[in-house]
C-alpha cells in the first residue's frame, strides 16, 4: 500500500533547498541529463511546439532538455513556487516564446494546458500518491502520438535509510511503472541503473539529503540518541573504504500516447 504524501512538507523541505538542490542533487541532474538524451533519440524530432514540465525545480532538466531540442511554448509545474525564478534563469539563455509557470500540485491543478507534444518529469513521480490518475490525466493533455518521458526512483533507491529508520517512499518497480502508464501509453524505451555514491561518513549523507530536500517524508525530530543509533548503524552497515555509500536506483521511461 502506499503511503499518503505530505506534499505541504514536501513543498517546505524542497523550498528551502532549492537555493542548494542544483549543487548537491548530482544523481537528479545525471538523471537530467540522461533523460534529455533519451527524449532526443526516441523522439521524430528535436522541436516541440508546446511542453508541460512536472517537477522543474532547480531547472536542471529544463536546461538538458533546452540545450538538445528548441520549444516554442514551455510550461512548468511545481510545487515551490520559487522555482519558477530558476526556470527563468533558464530561459533567459535559450529561444522559447512562452513561458507560462504553474504553482501547485500536479495531482490537484485543475487548469492545465492541452494539445501537448511532450509532457517531461525528472525525478518527481515517485513524490506523487496516485500513479494511475497522473498517467491518466497526462494522456488527456497530450495530443494524440505526443509523447511522455519521466525519470524515477525505483525500490532500492536509499535503501540504506529505510532500513535503518523504517518507512520511506513506496517505490515501483520498472515493470509496475510500464504497466499503469501502459493503460494510456505505448511504451517505447525504458531502464534502470542502481548507482552507490560514497560519502566521508553518516553525518554527510544526512547533509546531502538536507540540500537536496529529499527528506521531505516525515516530522520526526532527531533526538540525541536517535541520531547516534542512526550513525552507529549507519557506519557498521554501510561502510566502505571511502566512508560509507548510499544507493540511488533511477529509472527512465519514455511513451507514445495512444492513437485510439
Amino acid at each position: 500500500m502506499h503511503q499518503k504524501i505530505d506534499k505541504q512538507l514536501v513543498r517546505e523541505r524542497f523550498g528551502r533547498s532549492l537555493t542548494t538542490y542544483g549543487t548537491h542533487a548530482v544523481m537528479q541532474k545525471a538523471m537530467a541529463s540522461e533523460l534529455a538524451e533519451m527524449i532526443c533519440t526516441e523522439s521524430c524530432s528535436h522541436s516541440f511546439e508546446r511542453v508541460l514540465e512536472v517537477g522543474s525545480g532547480s531547472g536542471a532538466l529544463t536546461a538538458e532538455l533546452l540545450r538538445r531540442c528548441s520549444v516554442k511554448v514551455y510550461h512548468a509545474n511545481d510545487l515551490v513556487t520559487e522555482s519558477r525564478n530558476c526556470l527563468e534563469a533558464v530561459l533567459a539563455d535559450y529561444p522559447v516564446k512562452e513561458f507560462h509557470f504553474l504553482a501547485g500540485d500536479i495531482e490537484s491543478l485543475e487548469v492545465l494546458p492541452q494539445a501537448l507534444d511532450l509532457v517531461v518529469s525528472n525525478a518527481t513521480l515517485q513524490w506523487l500518491d496516485d500513479l494511475d490518475l497522473f498517467f491518466r490525466k497526462a494522456a488527456t493533455l497530450l495530443r494524440p502520438g505526443g509523447m511522455l518521458a519521466f525519470s524515477s526512483f525505483s525500490t532500492r533507491n536509499m535503501q540504506e535509510i529505510s532500513t535503518i529508520e523504517g518507512g520511506g517512499l513506496s517505490y515501483y518497480p520498472l515493470e509496475e511503472l510500464k504497466n499503469i502508464a501502459g493503460r494510456y501509453f505505448d511504451f517505447i524505451a525504458g531502464k534502470e541503473d542502481v548507482v552507490r555514491m560514497e560519502f566521508g561518513s553518516p553525518e554527510a549523507v544526512l547533509h546531502h539529503m538536507r540540500q537536496t530536500g529529499v527528506n521531505g517524508l516525515h516530522r520526526r525530530t532527531w533526538t540525541k540518541s536517535r541520531y547516534q543509533h542512526f550513525l552507529s548503524r549507519y557506519r557498521q552497515s554501510y561502510s566502505c573504504e571511502s566512508g560509507v555509500y548510499l544507493t540511488y536506483h533511477p529509472v527512465y521511461c519514455c511513451l507514445k500516447k495512444k492513437l485510439s
